[in-house]
């Protein structure tokens, strides 16, 4: 053909050439579409791994909720938001998947059964036309299926890195790698036609059936996995210590509400959350009412009083340190406001504090926060002026409290919520109430699960064949030396396709697993997932996902 006149009987061997070359390839090309349908297949599994171990992440979210809702709960509805999004994005890939299969198959496939594929009764698998007339079309453009994909990606990866700070560079530069919508262009790829080097067409341009089937499942994996780190990360931030100014509350606490007559009242007052790089500035007063408050715009400002005397105590450790001696007995008020310059001016909170001056005094104070944590010894100290440190006797309620040594004495609360300190001493040869004190029981916060001292991001395969295994850290912060230990783990990864698990029951990588690790290659993922940590108290605790990427 092409060479001068053919009769008829040339022209059709010359067709029958041109059809035999085309099955020749076909054959050649059965075999890649028979690899395109079991990746594909692969994906799909990967996927539903992949989804559930990020449903336990949002597990874990209702699980801290339930313990404290007003920290939890801003984190809890930011991811919350990014698993909706996720969720609309891969439902629309997946409605695309479908709409091509039908078009390609025809009505009454048995490729589809309902909304789902069936990817070993598709026939039409060579078909390269479909996925591009429906994704591109005609030309690509605004308008088309494949360009609007884009955006919405485009869109949740933006919205992904507006939750993740500029300092978190590992964690922004994986979401954008994952996400990634970029074009084909590059000097060294120029050609005539640079519409076709667009994203789309590198996509969607040159597949047959299953291969844009394989295609759409990788980018719902890539969104699964964009989603897996940041909500893993807003996890993390649960107890990261990040101050919300808006829910700073001033707090003062007294060394006690009755003072002996002739002796000093003292309490400290700062604010919940302090900021080590700057003191506050507390004014006090004792007026009955120490600030005046005004709600504007739907926010309460507080100011002093006009015509009332205030002054400014002595700040250490960021803590105002407020002392006055009493000569006389009876009821006093004082209170005042405490300022600190925040991020965009000045924030300011009102306290209000009372004492009764009475003969006796007793003084509760807790060594080192204003807390019980259960499962742990809280040391404090348990005095009453003018009494011998033998002849004083604290109960408490929700706990035990045990003497140590002199006037120090150990507390074991039972149950969260509150505990009420009561102290008596023997005068006179009777025992008399001095005074009783509120306290807070808390949980002991979930650690943090670390693998060489990170909990996320890059790291270089030898640097994590070299760790022994998992460790629970407490966050920076937490006073009390407490040790969580790690009894249960598994790692997940995928290996061509493929998603391999292993489980340790400790703290260790097991050989299985480290063999798992030695055959990962650079870009690779791995989770270190359903981790379990048991605290001195005998509590088992889930711990967050460890989510790393090969170097």
């Amino acid at each position: 053909m092409g060479h001068g006149k053919e009769t008829p009987r040339q022209k059709m061997i010359g067709m029958m050439y041109l059809v035999l070359t085309a099955l020749l390839a076909l054959n050649v090309s059965t075999s890649v579409l028979d690899a395109f349908q079991i990746i594909e297949e692969g994906l799909g599994k990967t996927h539903k791994t992949l989804k559930s171990k990020i449903d336990e992440v949002y597990k874990n979210f209702d699980y801290q909720e339930e313990l404290n809702r007003a920290k939890v709960g801003p984190w809890k509805e930011k991811a919350v938001d990014v698993q909706k999004r996720a969720e609309e994005l891969i439902s629309n890939i997946h409605k695309l998947k479908v709409e091509v299969v039908l078009a390609a198959e025809g009505e009454g496939t048995t490729a589809l059964e309902g909304d789902k594929i069936i990817t070993e009764n598709i026939a039409a698998t060579t078909d390269y036309d479909t996925p591009n007339r429906i994704m591109i079309g005609p030309e690509l453009n605004k308008n088309s299926k494949g360009r609007i994909l884009k955006e919405s990606i485009n869109e949740y990866r933006d919205f992904l890195l507006s939750l993740v700070p500029e300092e978190s560079t590992a964690l922004r530069e994986s979401i954008m790698s994952s996400l990634n919508t970029e074009s084909e262009h590059s000097e060294s790829k120029k050609s005539k036609d640079a519409e076709k080097m667009e994203w789309e067409y590198h996509k969607f341009g040159h597949s047959p059936l299953v291969g844009f089937l394989a295609i759409m499942s990788s980018l719902q994996i890539d969104i699964s996995n964009a989603e897996s780190e940041v909500v893993n990360y807003l996890y993390s931030q649960i107890d990261a210590g990040s101050i919300k100014f808006n829910k700073v509350e001033a707090t003062v606490i007294p060394n006690s509400n009755y003072i002996i007559r002739g002796n000093d009242y003292a309490a400290q007052v700062f604010l919940a959350a302090t900021d080590s790089t700057q003191d506050p500035v507390v004014w006090v007063t004792s007026a009955s009412q120490p600030y005046d408050s005004a709600l504007t715009d739907g926010i309460w400002l507080y100011k002093k009083k006009d015509g009332v005397q205030y002054d400014s105590i002595p700040i250490h450790n960021g803590r105002g340190l407020f002392k006055r001696t009493e000569n006389s007995t009876g009821f006093r008020a004082w209170g005042g406001i405490i300022e600190l310059q925040g991020p965009s001016g000045t924030i300011t909170r009102p306290f209000k504090q009372s004492y009764q001056v009475a003969e006796g005094n007793v003084v509760v104070s807790p060594t080192k926060m204003n807390v019980f944590y259960l499962g742990v010894d809280n040391p404090v100290k348990v005095s009453v002026s003018n009494v011998p440190a033998d002849k004083i006797f604290p109960t408490m309620t929700n706990g035990d409290i045990s003497k140590k040594s002199g006037s120090e004495y150990i507390v074991r609360p039972k149950r969260p919520g509150n505990s009420m300190v009561t102290v008596f001493a023997e005068i006179d040869g009777k025992r008399r109430s001095m005074g009783t004190e509120e306290f807070r029981v808390k949980i002991v916060p979930t650690p943090v699960a670390k693998v060489a001292a990170k909990n996320g991001g890059s790291i270089d395969k030898n640097v994590l064949l070299a760790q022994l295994g998992v460790t629970a850290e407490m966050e920076e912060g937490f006073d009390f030396d407490l040790k969580f230990t790690v009894t249960e783990f598994t790692i997940s990864t995928t290996v061509q396709g493929f998603v391999r698990d292993a489980t340790a029951k400790g703290n260790r990588f097991t050989d299985e697993q480290r063999n798992i690790i030695n055959n990962l290659g650079r870009g690779s993922r791995i989770y270190i997932q359903d981790i379990k940590a048991v605290g001195p108290d005998g509590s088992q605790r889930p711990l967050s996902t460890i989510n790393f990427r090969i170097n």
